[in-house]
């Protein structure tokens, strides 16, 4: 009877522990923001799954800053970050490491998820190739141009203006696209050299033949129907991460028919993938 009560007693103690924090990192892409997550409606579906937004990670002169949100202990922290998306690949990784390191610290012995959109998808693989995993178990990219998108190569020649004629070209192009418009391309010439396809000597080439980390690597892959033309920035098979030759087999794909933008679904798949996620050895 004594010993019945003890084994009572010790599955009550097993019952009451708290359960580990699975937490979730959200990293936007081109021109995006933290915000990026609210405003399409993801981080609501989240928060609905019984995730809590607990702050937002950004830049600084000289450091990462944090804006927290919510207080008292969490099962599922979610955090948003801002990056100088304008920036090369490089530069946006290392400000993204710092801000891993920043979670880590506030979150030591927990498990990291990655969900990163767009270009947040190659910025997210460049800091697990230069910083190593930091904590990280799962990446999950939607719509990153792994492989690249000819409209960074667009993008690129539509602002260049070299040449006897590039003057007038450039008068050409901002009359069509608005002085603004046309100033943030230009600015932004370092990123877009970055996510332009991969050839000998440029930033995807090497990076997709580097080795990644061995975690979970799953893309999500926008994909056309007869009545939606899906993804016009970044084309499906790029989004592929099983085309990366470094890691050929070893990711898992989702195809949703949607265009490039985040969207609602993308809260609910994420919510889904990683209910499944298994624990980190």
């Amino acid at each position: 009877m004594k010993k019945l009560l003890w084994s009572f007693a010790f599955l009550l103690v097993i019952g009451v522990r708290p359960a580990s924090a699975e937490v979730l990192i959200l990293v936007h892409g081109y021109l995006g923001t933290a915000n990026s997550w609210v405003e399409s409606g993801v981080l609501d579906r989240l928060i609905q799954r019984g995730y809590q937004h607990r702050g937002v990670l950004t830049f600084g002169p000289q450091r990462v800053l944090f804006q927290p949100l919510g207080r008292g202990p969490a099962t599922r922290p979610v955090y948003t970050v801002n990056l100088p998306s304008q920036a090369p690949v490089m530069i946006q990784a290392d400000w993204l490491a710092a801000q891993l390191r920043e979670v880590r610290r506030r979150h030591p012995k927990e498990a990291i998820n990655l969900a990163a959109h767009s270009a947040g998808g190659v910025v997210a693989r460049m800091t697990l190739v230069r910083h190593g995993p930091l904590g990280v178990q799962h990446l999950i990219t939607i719509a990153a141009p792994h492989l690249g998108t000819g409209r960074a190569l667009q993008a690129l020649d539509a602002t260049d203006n070299r040449g006897i004629l590039g003057s007038l070209k450039g008068w050409f192009v901002r009359r069509r696209t608005g002085d603004a418009l046309y100033a943030t391309v230009q600015q932004s010439r370092g990123v877009l050299l970055d996510l332009t396809p991969p050839a000998p000597g440029n930033l995807l080439f090497w990076l997709n033949g580097q080795p990644h980390p061995d975690i979970r690597y799953t893309s999500i892959m926008r994909i056309g129907t007869f009545y939606m033309p899906g993804d016009q920035v970044v084309p499906p098979l790029s989004q592929d991460l099983n085309r990366v030759p470094a890691l050929v087999g070893h990711a898992k794909t989702y195809s949703m028919a949607q265009g490039h933008l985040l969207t609602p679904q993308d809260g609910d798949l994420i919510g889904n993938l990683l209910t499944r996620t298994e624990p980190v050895e």
